[in-house]
């Protein structure tokens, strides 16, 4: 089944890209395996898949260490102060930081493991009262603040749009994301700014988020199937 899931997302992130004039090489799936047992995970290795997100530290911390031959794993949930320690050990790329205390906690923690560790900024970009992220408005000021005072690079932006059924809704949504992107880069804001990271799109709407500039899709049901839903604590 991971191996026939893959196949049909490759697929569609070909068609995607091919429709925008992109490169579909551009593209990196993130394969998003929270609450996908071990076993699982070792299918989408074994089936070339290298990337994958978790969203919780706990699940997570018991599943990395068994999953050899996975080239990077990526933090793509809310991270709280007391558990930076814990995401930096794990993880190669935290997605989700918001703020300038845990930027400055991450990088603390990177240099205590002489680790090369990267990060995304999260922009709430639909000004969602309960989801994470800065303000679209706040972005700038928050990135120059991780310049000043940290030795992260920053890769780029990561934004979770309002939920829809239909994918057209986060159209407008990744197409903000991308153009402040682009401001911010000629502010020589990012690690790279000839080539910033836009962490967007999930099972729904990845060919949008393509569409309209993705280079990070994070995909979980679509590759490994619905999910119960449930409580998992950090």
């Amino acid at each position: 089944m991971i191996d026939d899931n893959l196949t049909h997302i490759h697929a569609a992130i070909t068609q995607a890209a091919l429709q925008a004039k992109r490169n579909p090489a551009d593209i990196k799936l993130v394969a998003v395996s929270k609450q996908v047992d071990i076993e699982e995970i070792r299918r989408a290795i074994a089936c070339g898949q290298t990337l994958f997100g978790e969203n919780y530290l706990q699940e997570a911390a018991g599943k990395i260490p068994h999953c050899q031959g996975a080239t990077s794993w990526h933090f793509i949930g809310h991270l709280q102060s007391n558990k930076v320690a814990q995401a930096a050990k794990l993880f190669d790329v935290v997605e989700t930081v918001d703020r300038l205390k845990i930027a400055i906690s991450l990088d603390k923690q990177a240099k205590l493991l002489d680790k090369n560790l990267s990060i995304f900024v999260q922009i709430n970009v639909g000004g969602e009262k309960q989801k994470s992220g800065i303000p679209y408005e706040d972005a700038e000021n928050l990135l120059r603040q991780i310049r000043q005072e940290t030795d992260l690079p920053v890769l780029g932006l990561m934004t979770i749009p309002p939920f829809s059924h239909d994918p057209e809704q986060s159209r407008p949504y990744y197409r903000a994301l991308r153009d402040l992107a682009r401001r911010l880069a000629d502010r020589q804001l990012f690690h790279d700014n000839t080539n910033v990271e836009l962490s967007m799109g999930m099972s729904g709407d990845f060919p949008v988020a393509i569409e309209e500039g993705s280079t990070i899709i994070r995909v979980g049901t679509a590759l490994f199937g619905a999910r119960p839903l449930k409580e998992t604590s950090q």
